[in-house]
Order: structure tokens, then C-alpha cells, then sequence
């Protein structure tokens, strides 16, 4: 079992940037798939980027891929999402999620372990 704690949120004018953190309780983090979504009002959770156990291999939504950088540092138990370039429809609640061993393709998938999200706000 990891639990899961966002840090990072806040407000930001168009164009700027943040680096939301994702802090993992427990000893097997590397033994993780991690990922990061978001929840806009109104709206269903979305995938926004995965990243494997040991960081080799990473997968972005078409949304947030060139913007966004996933990637986690395992001696810190931690895990990253740089945003950068952004816009106003990037307002949400974000999420980090976790899974044991599998990886995530989407909110709905069994056995996963979230974060209670941080608010990020993009002004105009």
C-alpha cells in the first residue's frame, strides 16, 4: 500500500509554468507505475502522463505532450510534473495516481492508489 501526497498547486498566469510534486509513503516506490491526471469541473478525470517504475519509459496524452514532462525520483519517493506553456483550460484539480506493477491507461483502472489532488489555476 503508498500513500500519496500533491504539492505544487497554486496560481499562474497564461504562458507560465509549475512543477507539481507527487510525495509516495513505503519502501517499494520504484515497484510503482505512477501517473498524473486531472479533474476539470464538470468534467470526467483525465490521463495526462504515465512513467514506469525505474523512469525509462513515459506516455503522454495528446493534450499535455510537449508541455508537460513526467518523470520521478526514486531515492526520494517522489514523482514530477513540470507544466509549462500554460493555458487556461489547464484549470483543474490534478492527481497523482499510483499502481503496483501495472501500468495505467486510465482512471477507471483497478487497484490504484490516489493523491488528494491540488488545485492548479491558469489566469487569462
Amino acid at each position: 500500500q503508498v500513500q500519496l501526497v500533491e504539492s505544487g498547486g497554486g496560481l499562474v498566469q497564461a504562458g507560465g509554468s509549475l512543477t507539481l510534486s507527487c510525495a509516495a509513503s513505503g519502501r517499494t516506490f520504484n515497484n510503482y507505475y505512477m501517473a498524473w491526471f486531472r479533474q476539470a469541473p464538470g468534467k470526467e478525470r483525465e490521463f495526462l502522463a504515465g512513467i514506469t517504475g525505474g523512469g525509462g519509459t513515459t506516455r503522454y496524452a495528446e493534450s499535455v505532450k510537449g508541455r508537460f514532462t513526467i518523470s520521478r525520483d526514486n531515492a526520494k519517493n517522489t514523482v514530477y510534473l513540470q507544466m509549462n506553456s500554460l493555458k487556461p483550460e489547464d484549470t483543474a484539480v490534478y492527481y497523482c495516481a499510483g499502481r503496483l506493477g501495472y501500468v495505467i491507461s486510465s482512471a477507471d483502472n483497478a487497484d490504484m492508489y490516489w493523491g488528494q489532488g491540488t488545485q492548479v489555476t491558469v489566469s487569462s
